[in-house]
């Protein structure tokens, strides 16, 4: 019976001692376990928080800007990403200052002699023509109204450009042509007023303007010469107010007829390039006057070519032919 207590005991201990180890290596099988897993979470976690951190920065890179042009690229590029914006397109046209290429044409100015054509030397009516030969030796720096009632001012006269070849001042050889003028349309009929005879006067535009009407001139011609800082523009010019001047635009029309026989007839005779009758709306000289008036831009004195044209003998006769067979087709005659 003793026996079979103690191997009962020792089958009992030998049980607790394996039941003891099997506990032991399940608690150790469960802690390894536990430890994979946890692991497993730093790995799977660590990019997680990563991936965090870097979307952390993106909506600090992320303008309101930047998402405007995004959504404005979207709407030009509807339905074609690959679409370049409009505004990225590259323009080929060419800037607006090198279109007129004609400029740089060099047309040779007639030489030959324009005569008067036959039947001009005839009464044209006692038609009063004023000449004005623009600017003077000094100018006058002090402002005048630039139409009557304006609020802008604006010198009264200046002396004008100069030759770049011959180095003739504007207002010289604007008196010249205009004295050999005023003898041309005398034989040919016109009374003829000059607002200046002489260099050393001073006599503002708006002065100039009132002279012609107060004469009761049927016109005022303008006598002119063009500067520019581009060498090479040429040819003749003339203007007068449009239909929408403040002043006179009443007088635009015959303004503009007027403008338009001259310069056409001035081209024809002289071969300088036709530029076309233009408008202005603020010069002085036309904003005062009460009849129809015209500027005549006789060339372009920073051409060295033009330049030295308008100061030979036979050119000027052309120039002055020109002019007054110009002023015959606006009264037609």
């Amino acid at each position: 019976m003793k026996k079979k207590y103690i191997v009962i005991m020792a089958i009992l201990t030998v049980l607790a001692v394996a039941v003891s180890i099997g506990v032991h290596n399940h608690r150790l099988e469960s802690y390894k376990t536990e430890q994979s897993l946890e692991e497993e979470k730093i790995v799977l976690i660590a990019p997680q928080e990563e991936e965090g951190e870097v979307q952390k920065e993106s909506p600090v890179e992320m303008s309101e800007e930047t998402t405007d042009i995004s959504l404005d690229e979207e709407i030009v590029n509807d339905g074609n990403p690959e679409e370049k914006p409009a505004e990225e397109k590259p323009a080929e046209e060419k800037p607006e200052e090198e279109k007129p290429a004609e400029e740089n044409v060099v047309q040779p100015p007639n030489t030959s002699k324009v005569e008067a054509i036959p039947g001009q030397h005839r009464d044209p009516n006692n038609i009063v023509v004023v000449i004005d030969p623009g600017h003077q030796f000094r100018g006058d720096n002090n402002k005048e109204p630039n139409g009557p009632g304006s609020a802008t001012m604006k010198a009264r006269v200046t002396s004008g450009t100069t030759g770049v070849a011959t180095g003739v001042a504007e207002y010289v050889l604007n008196l010249d042509i205009s004295l050999k003028l005023k003898t041309e349309l005398e034989n040919r009929g016109y009374v003829v007023h000059m607002t200046r005879s002489t260099h050393d006067v001073n006599i503002s535009n708006k002065e100039r303007a009132e002279y012609a009407n107060s004469v009761n001139a049927d016109i005022a011609v303008r006598i002119h010469a063009n500067g520019s800082s581009n060498a090479s523009i040429r040819g003749v010019e003339t203007y007068g107010p449009s239909a929408s001047n403040p002043y006179v635009g009443h007088l635009s029309n015959a303004s503009m007829s007027l403008s338009k026989c001259i310069v056409d007839a001035y081209a024809a005779a002289t071969g300088f390039r036709n530029r076309g009758a233009r408008t202005s709306d603020i010069m002085t000289g036309i904003n005062w006057s009460s009849v129809p008036v015209t500027i005549v831009e006789l060339g372009y004195m920073s051409n060295a070519e033009e330049d030295r044209a308008m100061q030979d003998a036979t050119m000027q006769n052309n120039m002055i032919q020109g002019i007054a067979n110009g002023i015959d087709a606006y009264f037609g005659l």
